[in-house]
């Protein structure tokens, strides 16, 4: 049959895209993604730097793509034991070591809240995401007397995501900023139940 051959050029070319964006969130990780970031991924792929793009529609679905495997590689580290509150400290923690994926997070996230921006819809569902889950803990939690229960966890959980974005950016201007202390004294105290010790 003449179908096998297009699926292999198929799957080489998801290998090929795959590779690029494992090699990209590695370089990114730590060297930034400007100037000759990309450069650089092409060359330890072993193309040129224009044939990346063959594999992704521009440079802001290849970002876009390396966010999404930030946070699978984010997921995929933790302890399955780790979920909602608990791994906000260890994600401040591992974006404290990977400055370059921590600064394109920030820049893409204040630059994708256009709805035509390409990085729009993977902003708005992650966030959507991240909520629903610290919303899900934090009403467990309340349901077992550990958290405050006179704001819902929906709102306890939004506040909870923009602190964590607040403290990142204020960390990308002053590396003295403890992300995960703060958030861990945040949720100490924003959370407890009144009158708690």
């Amino acid at each position: 049959m003449s179908t096998s051959k297009p699926r292999g050029q198929y799957a080489k070319g998801a290998e090929r895209r795959e590779q690029i964006i494992q090699t990209a969130t590695d370089v990114f990780a730590t060297e930034g993604f400007e100037g000759t970031a990309l450069k650089r991924v092409a060359e330890l792929v072993g193309v040129k730097e224009a044939t990346l793009f063959h594999y992704f529609r521009g440079k802001q679905e290849l970002l876009t793509a390396v966010l999404a495997e930030r946070d699978r590689r984010s997921l995929a580290v933790s302890d399955q034991e780790e979920a909602g509150l608990q791994l906000l400290a260890l994600i401040a923690e591992r974006n404290r070591k990977e400055p370059g994926l921590t600064t394109l997070y920030a820049v893409a996230s204040a630059t994708a809240n256009d709805p035509g921006h390409d990085s729009h819809p993977y902003f708005q569902e992650r966030y959507a995401q991240v909520v629903a889950d610290l919303a899900e803990d934090i009403g467990r939690r309340q349901g077992a007397g550990e958290v405050r229960t006179d704001v819902s966890a929906t709102m306890l959980a939004r506040l909870v995501v923009a602190a964590f974005d607040g403290l990142q950016l204020q960390w990308l201007y002053d590396k003295n900023v403890d992300m995960a202390e703060g958030l861990s004294q945040l949720v100490d105290v924003l959370l407890a139940p009144p009158g708690g010790s």
